[in-house]
């Protein structure tokens, strides 16, 4: 398979994975599905699926890591310019410490603590969200990894 037939169906993939989340938050009152962080995990998951930032323990591990501090600022610590700033950092270095390094995951604290979000925020959407984003990837990579084996 070429480059251009890898590029669609690696944006096919993104889309599946993005729309699932989307249907699922339209269609359920279980709260969000979705968040923007999610758009960079799908360039990691579906466009350099063999990178490391783009592996199944980094992107659930990364993400739930990173939303936990956020979720533990907000109910425990506060937010102001100073807690954002000290929960970015903690959230970079515990994904390097504990190998579970995701760049998007990054956004979380912010997003979280910016948001207001609570402990439920962790099962929907970081982990719901992140095992759909790894599912898909894992389906539509290993299409692609078939197609390029036969090419």
């Amino acid at each position: 398979m070429n480059q251009y037939g890898i590029a669609l169906l690696s944006g096919l993939g993104a889309a599946v994975a993005i729309g699932l989340l989307s249907l699922a938050e339209n269609l359920t009152s279980a709260g969000l599905w979705l968040m923007a962080p999610f758009g960079a995990t799908a360039v990691l998951v579906f466009g350099v699926p063999d990178s490391p930032l783009a592996q199944p323990r980094n992107v659930i591990a990364g993400h739930l890591l990173t939303a936990f501090i956020g979720v533990f600022f907000v109910s425990f610590v506060g937010v102001t310019s100073l807690t954002l700033a000290v929960a970015s950092g903690l959230a970079v270095s515990a994904m390097l410490l504990t190998k579970t390094t995701h760049p998007p995951a990054g956004a979380n604290p912010l997003l979280i603590m910016l948001t207001g979000q609570t402990w439920s925020f962790l099962i929907t959407p970081v982990l719901i969200g992140a095992v759909v984003m790894v599912l898909v990837g894992q389906m539509v990579n290993k299409g692609i990894w078939r197609w390029r084996r036969q090419a």
